[in-house]
C-alpha cells in the first residue's frame, strides 16, 4: 500500500520543501495539502470534530504556491489538495492553476476536492450553501471544458465559457466521463456523493476512513450503475492516524493508497513522526 501525509502546513511549520525532500527520500507516495482562504471571526458554524477550532485552521498556507515548492523539490512525490474548496474559486482561474502544476510537476497533481464545512468563510465568497454541491459540480464540468484538448464550450446553471484556447492541458488522457488530473472527492457517504463521484471523479477521499465495510458496497454499485470501470474506482482514506490493523483492514478491501497525518508542527516534531511512520512504508 502507498502511504502519502497530509499536514496543515502554516507560517508556523516546517517548510513545504524541507519536508518534501523528507518525504521522497524516505519513500513516502505523496503529499496532500488542506485550504482555507480565511476563517471569519464571527463563526457560528461549529467545528466538525467538535470543541474549539484548531490555530492552524486560521493559518494555513496556499495549497497551490506551497505545492509548487514542493514539485520543483521532488521528481517522483505525488501532490494533491485535500481539500480544494471548488466553490469558493472562479472555476476558470482553478482551471489554469490546476492544471499549470499539473504540467509542471509531470502529471504529478491529485485534485482533492470537496464542499467545505464552514459557512462563513463560503459566504464570504459568495456561496449560498444549500447548492452549493450543485455548484461543485457545475464547476468542475466548466473546468473540463477547459482541459479538453479540443476547444470546448460550456453553459451550466451557475457559470459558462466560450470555447476557448487553454493551456497548459493536464497529462493525465481523458478515461471515462473524467477530464484532467486525477481527482477525488471528499465527504460523508451518501447517494449524492456517491453519484458526483461516479459522474465526474476517479474515488472517493473519505476523512478518517471510518465505516468503510459499509460504505464501500454502495459506492461501488452506484459507480457500476453509471456504467463505470469497476477496476478503475480508487478509495484513498484520508487524515487517518495509522496502525497495523488498520492498514491491513484497508488492504483486505482493496485499497491501495491511505493518507495518513502529520502534526502542523515544527521541523524536528514533524520528522519524528515520520520517524514514526516509516514502518508503514
Amino acid at each position: 500500500m502507498r502511504i502519502a501525509v497530509t499536514i496543515f502546513l502554516t507560517d508556523e511549520t516546517i517548510t513545504p520543501t524541507r519536508l518534501a525532500r523528507e518525504l521522497e527520500q524516505r519513500g513516502f507516495a505523496g503529499l496532500y495539502l488542506p485550504e482555507h482562504t480565511h476563517i471569519p471571526v464571527e463563526r457560528t458554524t461549529p467545528y466538525p470534530a467538535g470543541g474549539d477550532l484548531p490555530p492552524e485552521y486560521c493559518r494555513t498556507l496556499d495549497p497551490f504556491v506551497a505545492l509548487g515548492q514542493a514539485a520543483a523539490v521532488t521528481e517522483r512525490l505525488g501532490l494533491g489538495t485535500g481539500i480544494t474548496l471548488v466553490a469558493q474559486h472562479d472555476p476558470i482561474d482553478l482551471a489554469k492553476q490546476i492544471a499549470t502544476l499539473d504540467h509542471l510537476s509531470g502529471g504529478r497533481f491529485t485534485l482533492g476536492l470537496g464542499y467545505g464545512w464552514n459557512v462563513e468563510e463560503a459566504a464570504d465568497h459568495g456561496v449560498e450553501w444549500r447548492t452549493r454541491r450543485e455548484l461543485v459540480r457545475d464547476r468542475m464540468a466548466l473546468m473540463r471544458a477547459l482541459w479538453s484538448q479540443e476547444p470546448a464550450a460550456y453553459e451550466g446553471e451557475f457559470g459558462s465559457v466560450r470555447a476557448s484556447h487553454a493551456h497548459p492541458k493536464p497529462v493525465q488522457k481523458p478515461r471515462g466521463p473524467v477530464v484532467g488530473p486525477r481527482t477525488l472527492v471528499g465527504g460523508a457517504a451518501g447517494p449524492k456523493l456517491f453519484s458526483h463521484i461516479s459522474e465526474y471523479a476517479d474515488g472517493w477521499l473519505p476523512i478518517g476512513g471510518r465505516g468503510l465495510s459499509e460504505s464501500l458496497p454502495r459506492l461501488r454499485d452506484a459507480w457500476s450503475d453509471a456504467g463505470r470501470d469497476p477496476s478503475a474506482l480508487q478509495v484513498v482514506p484520508y487524515a487517518v492516524a495509522p496502525t497495523p490493523g488498520k492498514l491491513a483492514h484497508y488492504a483486505d478491501l482493496g485499497i491501495e493508497e491511505t493518507v495518513v497525518q502529520l502534526p502542523p508542527a515544527g521541523e524536528a516534531e514533524v520528522l519524528r513522526v515520520l520517524d514514526a511512520y516509516g514502518e508503514y512504508v
